[in-house]
């Protein structure tokens, strides 16, 4: 049986891990951390460790840089996962930093996804960060300021990571294809493939070159060639977490560009994002939300268009039904702008949540009893379809007393141009009316009396609306 287990080759080291810097020149990228003069170079060459976040997307380095620091700072490093570890595991690594500061040596207390803590997590690093029993590195690739505690934060330096630059990512491939297959020959197509695939994450390049190395070596095939690529590798590679920073910085860019009025930008992001795995009827209803928010009244078809997309694409699912999402994006990309109704209703919601309950005006009541014609509901109210124009002009519609607001405010753009004009119409046959005509009504007092029989007759009022 042990010569069984002695034949058997043992576990090759992942790329990744072959790969990972040994000391900081290797480290790919960030010269705006690690350049000369800038903060973590300064850091390292003063030899002096503070607590810090760093913040980015996967595999630009945050765990590298914490293991450096520890070598660097000739420090203990101890690290964690907020993914698997909880209370226990803080409680041991806090215990061993106790044991190495008896031995006289500092500990560098590293928590990967440091985000995915809760609260009560977080606050109990608190006390031995304050009493400088470790330094404290967390990463993350959630924006810190929502899933970092303030009280944590405040104790620590935030380092923002950018994603691996194509130069970078470059350089990275040819050492990595030199340690993991110094034979295999790439064409230039295919390794700038491969880079686009990984985007900007050097870990997920390292995984990659393997896939392709046993796919190519399975298969026979030499040079590796931009299509081999395509077989070779799922497509599902863009990066965003649903529901994480970059899945809400791009639905971000992709609202801005159509609201921007730039149709390829938004259908670059539309793409980007059904790429990446977005669900295609979240896209949707963000377009949905796009009509009413940014377009609105300029054109009204934009949201009849984005709910006809969703529902062709419920009709037809995928890959079809993304057609009609593209064809809605570029339409309400390229549709006149108005937000005069999300200002107008934003407003009116405003003022109704600080506004007392006024009471509707009698005219406006309806008078489905005796008793109510008595009190004086539905008098003098004028039916518009019987007047000139079919509008009531000088007619109040709004509480007594109250001032128009004037919340809707139209723009002069596509259709709601129009309506600016029909409304300036017939504010101007307002004005006429009301200059020469008597007041229509004293109603005032009769409502202030007639206030409480009217709300308890309001809602059979209402079921015998006409």
């Amino acid at each position: 049986m042990a010569d069984l287990f002695e034949a058997l080759d043992p576990p090759q080291v992942p790329l990744a891990e072959r790969m990972r810097p040994k000391t900081l020149d290797e480290v790919a990228g960030q010269a705006h951390l690690l350049g000369p003069g800038k903060p973590l170079r300064l850091a390292f060459a003063a030899r002096k460790p503070h607590s810090m976040i760093l913040w980015g997307p996967p595999g630009v380095g945050k765990t590298t840089l914490a293991r450096l620091m520890a070598e660097g700072f000739d420090a203990d490093f101890v690290a964690l996962s907020a993914v698997f570890s909880g209370v226990k595991e803080i409680r041991e690594a806090i215990q061993q930093a106790q044991v190495a500061k008896a031995r006289g040596r500092h500990t560098i207390l590293f928590v990967d996804e440091v985000h995915r803590f809760n609260k009560a997590q977080q606050d109990a690093f608190l006390p031995f960060v304050e009493q400088g029993l470790v330094t404290f590195i967390g990463a993350t690739t959630e924006n810190p300021s929502f899933e970092v505690n303030s009280a944590l934060l405040s104790r620590a330096a935030v380092y923002v990571l950018q994603p691996l630059e194509a130069e970078a990512m470059a350089q990275l491939f040819e050492r990595a294809r030199a340690v993991a297959c110094p034979g295999l020959a790439f064409e230039d197509d295919a390794r700038e493939r491969l880079i686009g695939f990984a985007d900007g994450d050097a870990r997920r390049l390292m995984n990659l070159i393997e896939q392709v190395q046993i796919a190519a070596e399975t298969a026979g095939v030499a040079p590796v060639t931009p299509a081999f690529v395509d077989e070779a590798l799922s497509r599902n590679l863009r990066r965003f977490d649903k529901g994480g920073e970059a899945f809400y910085d791009q639905i971000s860019a992709l609202h801005k560009s159509v609201r921007g009025s730039d149709p390829d930008a938004a259908l670059y992001w539309l793409c980007r994002m059904l790429d990446g795995g977005a669900d295609p009827l979240y896209l949707g209803r963000r377009l949905i939300r796009m009509a009413v928010e940014d377009i609105g009244l300029a054109d009204p078809r934009a949201l009849e268009i984005a709910l006809n997309a969703c529902a062709t694409f419920e009709r037809l699912g995928s890959p079809e039904g993304e057609l009609a999402l593209a064809q809605a994006t570029l339409f309400l990309a390229c549709a006149a702008k108005s937000n005069a109704a999300y200002k107008a209703y934003n407003a009116a919601r405003t003022f109704v949540a600080r506004d007392g309950s006024r009471p509707v005006p009698l005219h406006l009541r309806n008078a489905p009893t005796k008793l109510m014609k008595d009190l004086g509901y539905g008098k003098a109210y004028r039916y518009a379809h019987d007047e000139p124009e079919a509008y009531a002009a000088g007619e109040d519609y709004l509480p007594e007393g109250m001032a128009a607001p004037g919340w809707y405010q139209p723009t002069p753009r596509g259709m709601e141009g129009r309506i600016a004009e029909k409304l300036a119409h017939l504010r101007a046959l307002d004005s006429a009316a009301k200059a020469t005509s008597p007041e229509r009504r004293q109603a005032g007092d009769a409502a202030s009396a007639s206030g409480s029989l009217g709300s308890r007759a309001d809602g059979r009022a209402d079921r015998l609306n006409e």
